[in-house]
């Protein structure tokens, strides 16, 4: 995650002994686990993304909201189980992501359980597709302290933005990005830090210089290019990028393709952070988007006995003997976001 120097600055004002001190046990035992190659734990996540809701209503071809294809519940997160897991967390957690599937502004209580967790001192983020940023909800997104509000503009004219948004409307992400900076400005609010995320596919790659123009056009603090994953990427697609830098996957000699990331026997995800799904289970990371990987459920344990429990440290280990043999780190290309 990058940050610019105002959203660093907002960071670090949300630090607390108790939180730098978690983060040190973390890392710690990250290192310790390596230079031993055995699990162990010590600290809580200093991270963690919450899912609002698994409904969307779009319906993009990579994603498994907009394909309606979970094999999971859908559903919306209850706001009496949110609280009760950052009553848990609050005091060592640095960074909460509302997000894992779905649109989250469909989920009716979504800006109360923004404020209850900015109220804990505690960063805040989203992602949104922007289609329910009236001036009203705009207004109340400001006033919820949201720190960071990730909006969704994969092309700059309407053609190339529903060939991947389908179903969208370019139109109404342009308006509810003004209503956001206009009650901003009205506000005099420094948050949320508004952010373009661009994600590069052959049909927009090249409108990449125009989203940058759009941006500032319309005083938005940020953008940034992100790559595709691709899920039967082996035999090619035709969202896969022209341009190699902006693509996760390399092209052989037989015609066929691969990742182009090493499959290390490590992850640094799975010591400091997790994903909460809308329904309370805790899964390792936003790759198993249909929960296959179940570590422990909210509704049934505390947070830390999960996060502790022999079930996490069986899959720590598991990732450190074999990466290469868990489904959902097949397709993982953790760090090759492209970064503006």
């Amino acid at each position: 995650m990058k940050f610019t120097t105002q959203d660093s600055l907002n960071v670090i004002s949300k630090s607390s002994f108790a939180r730098v001190r978690n983060a040190s046990r973390v890392i710690s035992s990250y290192h310790a686990s390596r230079i031993f190659d055995k699990a162990s734990m010590s600290g809580m996540p200093i991270s963690i993304s919450i899912e609002p809701t698994t409904s969307c209503n779009l319906r993009c071809p990579e994603c498994p909201s907009g394909l309606r294809s979970f094999t999971r519940p859908t559903g919306m997160l209850d706001p009496l189980l949110f609280h009760s897991v950052i009553d848990q967390l609050a005091p060592t957690l640095s960074y909460l992501t509302f997000y894992f599937q779905g649109e989250p502004f469909l989920n009716p209580s979504f800006l109360e359980m923004v404020k209850y967790a900015s109220q804990k001192g505690i960063y805040t983020a989203t992602s949104t597709n922007a289609h329910f940023l009236n001036s009203d909800t705009a207004r109340a997104t400001v006033e919820s302290s949201l720190d960071r509000l990730i909006i969704s503009i994969d092309g700059t004219t309407q053609d190339t933005y529903q060939s991947y948004r389908v179903g969208g409307s370019l139109e109404k992400v342009v308006e509810g990005t003004k209503n956001l900076i206009r009650w901003k400005k009205e506000l005099k609010s420094a948050t949320p830090h508004i952010i373009f995320q661009f994600l590069v596919v052959k049909p927009n790659e090249h409108q990449i210089p125009e989203v940058y123009s759009l941006a500032r056009e319309l005083g938005v603090d940020h953008v940034e290019l992100k790559t595709a994953q691709i899920y039967d990427y082996e035999n090619g697609s035709d969202l896969i990028p022209t341009q190699d830098r902006y693509s996760r996957y390399r092209k052989l000699k037989n015609g066929s393709y691969e990742i182009k990331n090493k499959l290390l026997n490590e992850c640094w995800k799975m010591w400091h952070s997790c994903v909460i799904t809308w329904d309370g289970k805790v899964v390792p990371c936003c790759f198993d988007k249909d929960a296959h990987f179940v570590l422990g459920d909210l509704n049934k344990n505390t947070f830390k006995e999960i996060w502790t429990g022999d079930k996490y440290k069986e899959f720590r280990n598991s990732l450190m003997r074999s990466r290469g043999e868990i489904e959902i780190c097949k397709n993982c290309t953790e760090g090759t976001k492209v970064w503006a």
